[in-house]
């Protein structure tokens, strides 16, 4: 079973490292397992958007970078529903 053409130890590790540079890129403070789930959650949702604008990427770099963007959106959305 594969996620956006990686598999599910390479998404975990992936998505670890676009939460993490999201985290550094968004000046937030947030543990590992926080990096690993933003990064995971942030690709899944992005991917899912792009899929609706029939947008569709594979491979462990489209997956970093959507997880990144992904994530960073999601660090947005607390902030935003934290005030």
């Amino acid at each position: 079973m594969d996620v956006n053409g990686v598999g599910w130890i390479t998404a975990i590790i992936i998505g670890g490292i676009a939460g993490w540079g999201a985290e550094q890129f968004m000046k937030s403070s947030m543990g590992l397992l926080m990096n690993i789930i933003l990064g995971i959650v942030g690709a899944v949702i992005l991917n899912a958007i792009l899929a609706a604008f029939n947008l569709g990427f594979t491979g462990w770099v489209a997956y970093l970078i959507i997880g990144f963007i992904g994530a960073c959106i999601l660090i947005a959305i607390g902030r935003m529903l934290k005030r």
